[in-house]
C-alpha cells in the first residue's frame, strides 16, 4: 500500500507528538518542584514559631518591659499571616489540603487564646508560662507534621515523573531510531543499492516506489533517470559518432578559416588576392568552377575579378555582366546564399551554364559593411543542397575576402595619399629654399649681363661674387634637404636622432656644437619626432644662413611637456621687427611645429646671438598622420 504522506508530515508529527508529551511532563515535574519548594519554606517558617514561643516564655518570665514582649508577639501575628497568605517571590506557601487547614486552625485559635494572656501587664507563674508555651509548641508541631506528610506525598509524585520521563526518553530514541531507519535509512540504502548497479552498468535497475514521500519522489525521479540513462547509452555509439562529425566539420572550417585568412593576410595586389581565394574556395567547397565578381558603386555592372577552372569562353563573354542579364549578378539589397537550380531549357540566362554542363549554381553575396560589393558564384555539376555550416562558412570566407580587398583599397589610397604629401612638402621645402635662392640668382645674372653690356668691371665683379654665394647657399639647401629626408627617428628615445642632426651639422658648418639633455619623460610618437627635428633642422639651418656664430648648443628638458632649445652666439637680430620674421624662416618652423599643437618662440638681442625655443604640448598627436607615413618610407 503506497503511502501519500511526506516525509516532512511524518517527521513533524511524531516529533509533535513527542515535545508534546515532553512539555506535558516537565511542567508537571516544575510545578511539583514548586509545592515542595514552598512547602519547605512553610515547614522552615514553622519551625521558626516554635523557637519564637521561646523566646516569648523566657521573655515573660525574664520580666522583660512590655515593648519586647509586644515585639515578639507581632512577630508571631506576621508569621501566621505569612503562612496563611503565602510569599511567591521566595517562594513560600502552604500546600493546603484538610488535615493542613484543620491543623493550622487549631494553632491559630490557640494563639488568639493565649495572645492575650502573653501581652496581659499581670505576671503569670512560671509553670503557667511553660505549659502555655508547651500547648502552643505542640499545636505548631502537629501542622508542620502534617505539611511534611503533604510534601512526602509530592516527593513521591516528582520521582514518579522522573520514572516516566526516563521511560519516555528510552522510547522517544527507540521511535526516533525506528522512524529514522523505516523513513531514511531504508530508502537510502535501497537507492545506493540502485545506483551501485547503475555504476557497474546495469540501466535495467529500478528503484521500488512504496510511497509518496520525498524519497518516494527521488526514487521516482531515480527510475526516470536510469530509463533515460538506458535510452541515452543504447544511441550512443550514433550519438557519438554525429557528434565527432559535427566537431569534425567545425574543425575544418576553423582550419579552413585560418588558412584562407592566413593567405588574405600575405596576399600584395588584388589579383593575387582574388585568384588564390577562388582557388582554395573551389577546393574547400569541392566545387567544379569558381568565379568572383565586383560590382560598381550603382550596383549595376559586375566585373569578372578572378576565376578558376572556369571555361575560357565563358570568362571572355562574362567579363563584364549587367545586373540581372543571368543568374549570377543578380543580387537585391538582402540577397543571402542560396543555391540557383540551372534548369535544362534553352533559357537565354542561363544557356552558357547549361553548354557548360553545370547543374548546380550558389551564389555568395559580398558585403562590406551592409554595403552589397561583389559575388562569389561556385558552379557544380551535380545537383547540391548546402548545410548550415557549409553556408556560415561561405558566409565568413566572403566576409574575409570583403576585408582583405578594402584593406588593399585602403592601403593603396593611404601610399597614394601619403606620396602626395610628401611630395607637396618637397615642393614646399624648394619654394622655400632653392627657389628663393634660383630667384635671387637669376636677379644677379640681369645685374652681371646688364653691366657686362655697360663695361662695368666693379659691377660685373659684384654679381659674380653675388652668383658665387649664392650657389654656395644652393647647395648648402640641397644638402640640407637631403639630411632633413633621411632623417630616421627612434620611437624609444629622440637622443639618438638629435646626436645625428647635430654631427651633420657640424659637417657641414666646421662649428662645435653641444646637446644637453635634462629631466625624464614618456618617449615622443615618432610622427611628432619628425615634426620636431624639422623645426630644429630648420632652426640649424638659419643659423648657417644668417647667424655668423661660432659655437650652437642644443638644449631638450624632458618631462610633460618637451621642450627644445637651439642656442647661438651669433649676430643675432631684432626679433620684433618683420624683417626678422621673414629673414631667418620664423613663419615656416611655426607653421612645422603647428602640425603637432607646439609653440615656437624667437628670442634675440643684436649682437647676443639667437634662441629658438619650440615647446610640445602635454599630449602632442600628428595632425596629419599620412604626411608622417610617407616621411617615414
Amino acid at each position: 500500500m503506497v503511502q501519500s504522506s511526506s516525509l516532512s508530515s511524518k517527521l513533524i508529527r511524531i516529533g509533535t507528538s513527542l515535545l508534546v508529551v515532553a512539555l506535558a511532563s516537565i511542567g508537571l515535574t516544575l510545578w511539583v518542584t514548586w509545592q515542595l519548594e514552598g512547602g519547605a519554606a512553610a515547614v522552615n517558617e514553622a519551625g521558626r514559631m516554635r523557637m519564637q514561643t521561646w523566646r516569648l516564655s523566657s521573655a515573660v518570665q525574664a520580666e522583660r518591659s512590655s515593648q519586647d514582649v509586644q515585639g515578639l508577639v507581632r512577630q508571631f501575628d506576621e508569621s501566621l499571616e505569612l503562612l496563611r497568605i503565602g510569599d511567591p517571590v521566595r517562594p513560600l506557601f502552604v500546600p493546603w489540603d484538610d488535615s493542613v487547614r484543620r491543623e493550622f486552625a487549631t494553632v491559630e485559635t490557640i494563639w488568639q487564646h493565649q495572645r492575650e494572656h502573653w501581652i496581659d501587664p499581670q505576671p503569670r507563674s512560671p509553670q503557667q508560662t511553660i505549659d502555655s508555651a508547651s500547648e502552643f509548641v505542640d499545636a505548631i508541631d502537629r501542622f508542620v507534621m502534617v505539611i511534611e506528610q503533604q510534601l512526602s506525598r509530592f516527593t513521591a509524585i516528582l520521582n514518579l515523573f522522573q520514572f516516566v520521563m526516563m521511560a519516555l526518553a528510552i522510547g522517544s530514541a527507540v521511535v526516533m531510531l525506528y522512524t529514522g531507519y523505516l523513513y531514511v535509512i531504508n530508502p537510502l540504502a535501497n537507492l545506493r543499492q540502485g545506483l551501485r548497479q547503475v555504476e557497474a552498468g546495469d540501466f535495467a535497475t529500478r528503484v521500488e516506489v512504496d510511497t509518496q514521500d520525498e524519497f518516494g519522489q527521488v526514487a521516482a525521479g531515480f527510475n526516470v533517470m536510469a530509463t533515460r540513462l538506458q535510452t541515452l547509452y543504447d544511441g550512443l555509439e550514433a550519438q557519438v559518432e554525429t557528434k565527432t562529425r559535427r566537431i569534425e566539420s567545425q574543425r575544418a572550417r576553423i582550419e579552413t578559416l585560418y588558412e584562407v585568412s592566413a593567405f588574405l593576410a600575405s596576399a600584395n595586389t588584388i589579383e593575387e588576392l582574388s585568384k588564390g581565394f577562388a582557388l582554395r574556395v573551389r577546393v574547400v567547397m569541392k566545387a567544379d568552377a569558381v568565379a568572383i565578381r565586383w560590382s560598381d558603386e550603382a550596383n549595376q555592372r559586375y566585373l569578372m575579378l578572378a576565376s578558376d577552372c572556369f571555361p575560357q569562353d565563358m570568362v571572355e563573354e562574362e567579363r563584364s555582366l549587367l545586373a540581372g542579364a543571368c543568374a549570377c549578378g543578380n543580387l537585391t539589397p538582402d540577397a543571402r546564399t542560396r543555391v540557383i537550380p540551372i534548369h535544362s531549357q534553352e533559357a537565354a540566362p542561363m544557356r552558357n551554364c547549361i553548354r557548360a554542363g553545370y547543374e548546380s549554381l550558389v551564389s555568395v553575396p559580398i558585403r562590406l559593411q551592409q554595403r552589397m560589393i561583389g559575388e562569389i558564384d561556385l558552379f557544380f555539376r551535380t545537383v547540391v543542397a548546402l548545410n548550415n555550416d557549409e553556408v556560415e562558412l561561405l558566409d565568413a570566407l566572403a566576409s574575409h575576402l570583403a576585408s582583405a580587398l578594402e584593406g588593399l583599397r585602403a592601403a593603396a589610397l593611404e601610399r597614394e595619399a601619403a606620396v602626395g604629401e610628401e611630395r607637396a612638402l618637397l615642393a614646399r621645402e624648394l619654394h622655400d629654399s632653392i627657389a628663393q635662392s634660383l630667384a635671387f640668382l637669376k636677379i644677379q645674372v640681369q645685374l652681371l649681363r646688364s653691366a657686362t653690356q655697360r663695361e662695368q668691371p666693379a659691377q660685373v665683379q659684384t654679381a659674380l661674387d653675388e652668383l658665387d654665394t649664392g650657389l654656395r647657399e644652393s647647395i648648402g639647401d640641397v644638402r640640407e634637404l637631403l639630411v632633413h629626408f633621411r632623417t630616421r627617428t627612434n620611437t624609444d628615445d629622440v637622443e639618438q636622432a638629435l646626436q645625428e642632426t647635430l654631427q651633420k651639422f657640424k659637417h657641414q658648418t666646421g662649428l662645435p656644437t653641444l646637446l644637453e639633455v635634462r629631466g625624464e619623460g614618456l618617449p615622443l610618437p615618432a610622427d611628432v619626432q619628425v615634426q620636431v627635428l624639422h623645426v630644429l633642422q630648420e632652426a640649424l639651418s638659419n643659423v648657417r644662413k644668417h647667424a655668423g656664430a661660432t659655437h650652437v648648443s642644443l638644449e631638450v628638458n624632458k618631462g610633460d611637456r618637451w621642450s627644445f632649445v637651439v642656442r647661438d652666439n651669433g649676430v643675432g637680430f631684432d626679433a620684433a621687427s618683420n624683417r626678422g620674421e621673414s629673414h631667418v624662416g620664423i613663419k615656416i618652423m611655426r607653421e612645422r611645429a603647428g602640425q603637432v599643437g607646439a609653440e615656437v618662440v624667437v628670442e634675440s638681442i643684436p649682437g647676443e646671438g639667437t634662441a629658438v625655443r619650440l615647446t610640445l604640448p602635454a599630449h602632442p598627436v600628428a595632425g596629419n598622420n599620412l604626411a608622417t607615413v610617407g616621411l617615414n618610407v
